[in-house]
């Protein structure tokens, strides 16, 4: 059995340990809570706008703004890595990196590059991928203007044909406990599933090459910052999860160690009381 002053050591260790994660806890709390409602505003006018999109493009052949729905064979995919600056998050960065190794090896025998938004994504894929870009700086100044710039250098990747296909990496946030992995093909647009005579519907004015040239674009733009920002939330839903599991570890390893440190305390005591015990009766006798 330790001494009773390492076991000392021990629970003070543990209890600034435990100090540590709860206010991490309520820091990821706090900033949960913007993050949240931004995504939460953010995503009916991002479903609309895509619901709008893949309507049109059922009937965007030959016409312009094709590029963008150009199927070509693929011989060359990016994929985009969304993952956190920092760590202590639980599985959140491990699952996306998961993810890209299941579409590596989905994409075997053709060219994948990665294209890293978060420092975790470009430190792990740079060791055994080519990573092409790195915009980890992202998350010092989160807005759609800064989202945008990196949606137009994807979407001039794929039409200056550097790059077949584009995917998207991120995790859906859902509930503080849960982020979903996702996997959403960004370049080219993936029409409408089944019945495609919605776009019969749709009367367009001014004429469809003009709306095109801005709704598809901005609609890329506003995929990609709610990837971002679907991340940003999980980001801080997932460590808010993770320091809650840590602080209740520690708190049972602290309580543990102090009732091995009261027995300890105690068999000393009791050994002390023998001693003295055992001296008197020798004197007396």
């Amino acid at each position: 059995m330790a001494n009773l002053k390492e076991i000392r050591n021990r629970i003070a260790s543990v209890s600034s340990t435990m100090q540590i994660t709860s206010a991490m806890k309520m820091v990821s709390a706090a900033k949960l809570k913007k993050a949240q409602d931004a995504i939460t505003a953010m995503r009916p006018y991002s479903d609309k706008l895509t619901e709008l999109l893949q309507g049109l493009s059922a009937s965007l052949d030959g016409e312009a703004g094709s590029k963008f729905t150009d199927n070509r064979v693929v011989h060359k995919v990016l994929v985009v890595a969304i993952t956190s600056n920092r760590g202590l998050c639980g599985a959140f960065n491990t699952n996306i990196l998961k993810q890209c190794a299941v579409l590596s090896a989905k994409y075997e025998g053709k060219q994948v590059d990665f294209m890293a938004i978060g420092k975790k994504a470009n430190d792990i894929l740079a060791k055994k991928s080519a990573v092409i870009a790195n915009h980890s700086d992202i998350y010092e100044d989160l807005t759609f203007e800064n989202a945008a710039k990196i949606a137009e250098d994807l979407m001039l990747k794929f039409t200056s044909g550097e790059y077949d296909k584009i995917e998207l990496v991120y995790n859906k946030f859902k509930n503080a406990a849960t982020q979903i992995v996702m996997t959403e093909q960004f370049l080219p647009l993936v029409p409408v599933e089944g019945d495609t005579s919605v776009a019969s519907d749709y009367i367009f004015e001014p004429s469809k090459p003009e709306i095109v040239e801005q709704l598809i674009p901005k609609s890329l733009k506003t995929q990609l910052f709610k990837g971002i920002r679907d991340s940003f939330a999980s980001e801080h839903g997932a460590r808010m999860t993770a320091m809650h599991k840590a602080t209740d570890n520690a708190t049972e390893l602290r309580d543990q160690l102090k009732l091995t440190y009261n027995k300890a305390r105690q068999a000393a005591i009791t050994n002390e009381i023998l001693e003295i015990v055992g001296g008197a009766e020798a004197l007396n006798n």
